[in-house]
């Protein structure tokens, strides 16, 4: 029973993320790929707002993402919490509005709709007094998209498997700056299926692969389709070794402060024109800080 009443309003970051390095270890029989990647969380992502209502279950979405909502990884969320309440016999006693302003760039590999089903996810358990387990919530999580059990686990973490199975590790403090081309958007089935994509590395330790450092085993066949990529590449790595993020066209590079950071950006924006920002490394959600003083 939740102990919140209509009108109540909540509101977090939805965080983005960063794969720090990302080898793909095999084929999976049933079409999906097994690989092994280091996640970390930014300081940087999507602003949303949970409003009670007095429309018990009813998931209301604010905006128009361009979409049928049941396409939506929100309400998908929220229609799994849902169900899982159902079969345990908890009915909510509120429904929900929720508002999302999107700063996430879509298509960037930065995770965005798998961090706003998380926070979907992680939220509404609270709100509507659920209190599953984050264990419970992940289990959910993994049926939206392989990047949304992390943002529900809500901390750095070493993944393996399809991403859903997570060893949660702490990070040095670090600044990104990530970039994309404009209007470059990088389709992850397409990448999934090139053929010249590496998919036999050996299965290691997390010490052994954050030794070796930065990787992304999608670098090479989406530069060779994107070549504006691989331009936007060859501009960071001046600041140190610069990756891909997951599939998608969103680049970064790492700097020990945030001054660092600042500088490479300050340069950046004189001649790029495609998302750009930097951010904090993040070992713990702020979805979650922000939940437990409810």
């Amino acid at each position: 029973m939740s102990k919140f009443q209509p009108g109540f309003t909540f509101k977090t970051l939805s965080p983005c993320k960063l794969n720090l390095f990302l080898y793909i270890t095999g084929k999976r029989p049933d079409g999906y790929h097994n690989l092994q990647t280091l996640f970390t969380l930014l300081d940087y992502g999507d602003d949303m707002r949970f409003t009670l209502t007095d429309r018990p279950g009813v998931i209301e979405l604010e905006d128009d993402f361009g979409f049928p909502v049941e396409q939506n990884t929100i309400y998908k969320a929220a229609q799994l919490l849902f169900k899982k309440a159902e079969s345990l016999g908890h009915q909510p006693a509120v429904g929900v509005s929720i508002k999302t302003a999107k700063r996430i760039p879509q298509g960037g590999g930065l995770g965005g709709g798998s961090s706003n089903a998380a926070t979907t996810l992680v939220v509404l358990n609270k709100l509507f007094g659920f209190d599953y387990e984050i264990e419970d919530l992940c289990d959910l999580a993994v049926n939206i998209g392989a990047d949304v059990p992390v943002f529900t686990l809500g901390q750095s973490a070493f993944a393996s498997g399809v991403g859903e199975r997570l060893e949660p590790v702490s990070l040095p403090e670090r600044w990104y700056l990530a970039a994309a081309p404009e209007n470059c958007h990088v389709s992850t089935k397409d990448a999934f299926a090139d053929p010249e994509l590496k998919r036999d590395h050996p299965v290691r330790n997390f010490r052994a692969l954050f030794a070796l450092g930065p990787h992304n085993d999608f670098t090479a066949p989406v530069v060779k389709k994107h070549p504006e990529i691989g331009q936007l590449l060859a501009q960071l790595v001046k600041y140190g070794p610069a990756q891909m993020s997951g599939s998608g066209a969103c680049c970064w590079a790492a700097f020990l402060n945030q001054a660092a950071a600042q500088q490479a950006l300050t340069e950046l924006q004189q001649h790029h024109r495609g998302p750009l920002f930097i951010a904090r490394g993040l070992n713990y959600s702020p979805v979650h800080a922000a939940v437990l003083k409810l």
